[in-house]
């Protein structure tokens, strides 16, 4: 009887014990599904945050937000980061001076950069036909424009 009853509570545990185990891999196995991950973010979804000085070095970009406080947009700090705050100081510059930066957000958009584009244009550089794309031409005039401080 001892044999029986012990082999009785052994193949109960068993059971117990193999059906326990299965619930619990059950539980991960079925549990929600991941989320699907979201799209990246995009350079230009960034870019009211990020620094972007258009291929000036520290020095040139220095040398720009020095001109945008000389003139009365406060950029900020020059420390040569061309950042949230200094190209909302250039939208207003270039809507103050008639170029039509658009509105003043921060964002290197292509309002923003056609409206350089003349600007550089109308001070003798060279930065091509305003297409509102801050190519090769663009960066160059721009480099050479900020050569030296305004």
């Amino acid at each position: 009887m001892r044999s029986s009853l012990a082999r009785a509570l052994v193949t109960a545990s068993a059971v117990v014990g193999i059906a326990g185990a299965g619930l619990a891999g059950a539980g991960a196995g079925v549990a929600a599904p991941q989320q699907a991950a979201g799209p990246a973010v995009s350079s230009r979804q960034v870019s009211p945050l990020a620094v972007n000085n258009l291929g000036l070095n520290t020095t040139r970009a220095k040398n720009w937000q020095s001109c945008l406080n000389v003139w009365g947009f406060n950029a900020g700090a020059e420390d040569g980061q061309l950042g949230t705050n200094s190209w909302m100081a250039a939208q207003r510059m270039l809507n103050a001076w008639g170029y039509n930066a658009g509105t003043v957000d921060g964002i290197v958009g292509t309002n923003t950069i056609t409206a350089l584009q003349k600007f550089l244009n109308a001070v003798g550089e060279n930065a091509g036909t305003p297409d509102g794309i801050a190519g090769p031409q663009t960066r160059a005039a721009f480099w050479n424009y900020n050569a030296t401080g305004c």
